[in-house]
């Protein structure tokens, strides 16, 4: 014998699974997507340090907001490539970045012109 149905539960079982599917398109994210962008990001410094000639600590340093396991998987595909296809090594031609900056200003300290040392211990 059949039964009827309330329309109330007709129209959940029909509207739920529309709205469920809708999530996306509200900006709403679930974890596995949220993680392969994470990732995909990761990868994606990664490689960008490694064609610009980056160390990998470097990357780390300059990144610390990304997971580091996807950056070094990044960062390694780059040199793969780069190495296969005989790529050269592609300076970044910004305003440089702050490790470079600090590395420079440390450099800077650490050579002192031969006529102020001479004069110093002069003195």
């Amino acid at each position: 014998m059949l039964r009827l149905r309330s329309p109330l539960r007709v129209a959940a079982a029909v509207v739920l699974p529309l709205a469920i599917a809708g999530c996306d398109q509200l900006g709403i994210e679930s974890a596995t997507a949220v993680a392969a962008k994470k990732d995909a990001d990761g990868r994606a410094i990664g490689a960008a340090c490694r064609h610009a000639g980056r160390a990998i600590e470097d990357c780390f340093g300059m990144n610390k907001k990304a997971d580091k396991a996807a950056v070094f998987a990044g960062w390694k595909e780059m040199n793969d490539y780069m190495r296969e296809n005989n790529l050269e090594v592609v300076p970044p031609q910004g305003g440089g970045t702050a490790v470079a900056k600090d590395a420079a200003t440390e450099d800077a300290k650490d050579e002192e012109p031969a006529a102020d040392a001479g004069r110093k211990k002069r003195s």
